[in-house]
């Protein structure tokens, strides 16, 4: 089915890895700043989608929307009808956990989510995503080249923005380093879809530290560099 109702690239314009930002203007930001000719290949509903090479290798870039619904309608699309083999989600993130500071880099290695996606996405209403260790395993190589010392650990991923505080009692008692609202969607698709996917995000507030900075949009945008390089030299 393609073009498929959210996306109408056809078939080769992805890469067999796409970078997945939330946010459209981060994605064009991407594909501005790190990708050698970039052409547009989606732009439903303003969700860019953009395929070049980075340093000779053919990566795409589209953006995912906010929240599980959305990243699940675009992984599954890119997954099951393009063939993409791996998705990276590039992204923002709360710090619930005094070790993670503001714009550090968090690598989600499980993403729990008290959502009822897993469920209606036929999964058991409990299940917990893992990333994929192919592509955790290459992350870490990237990290360690670039002397990048990046937080990984438990996620959790939320139906909500505002209110999570007071869910500091179950991230304490999961281990959950960060809360984002996109990553256990993704995980769910790669599992059901037997394709590989990594979540990977920057600290841009924390739920723990009162004196922690908050940062802006713009600087969400466009501050992420060292998320951007290590998603890049990641992809395969």
């Amino acid at each position: 089915m393609i073009p498929t109702p959210h996306i109408t690239a056809k078939i080769g314009d992805f890469a067999d890895t796409v970078l997945m930002p939330g946010d459209p203007l981060r994605s064009k930001f991407i594909a501005d700043n790190y990708l050698d000719k970039a052409v547009l290949v989606n732009n439903v509903r303003g969700i860019q989608g953009y395929t070049g090479f980075f340093e000779g290798k053919r990566i795409s870039v589209m953006a995912s929307g906010m929240g599980m619904p959305s990243i699940g309608i675009y992984a599954y699309e890119l997954f099951n009808f393009y063939d993409v083999k791996n998705v990276i989600r590039v992204g923002s993130c709360g710090a619930t956990h005094n070790s993670v500071k503001v714009r550090d880099l968090v690598i989600g290695d499980k993403a729990y989510t008290t959502s009822s996606f897993a469920e209606n996405f036929g999964l058991e209403k409990d299940f917990i995503g893992e990333a994929s260790p192919y592509l955790l395993n290459r992350a870490n190589k990237v990290c360690e080249s670039l002397n990048i010392i990046p937080k990984i650990g438990n996620v959790f991923s939320s139906d909500v923005f505002y209110g999570e505080a007071a869910k500091i009692p179950y991230f304490i008692k999961y281990n959950i380093i960060a809360v984002e609202m996109e990553g256990a969607a993704l995980y769910m698709n790669a599992y059901k879809a037997n394709k590989n996917a990594l979540l990977i995000c920057t600290a841009s507030d924390s739920l723990v530290d009162k004196n922690a900075p908050n940062l802006t949009a713009e600087e969400r945008e466009k501050s992420f560099a060292s998320m951007f390089e290590v998603a890049l030299r990641t992809a395969d």
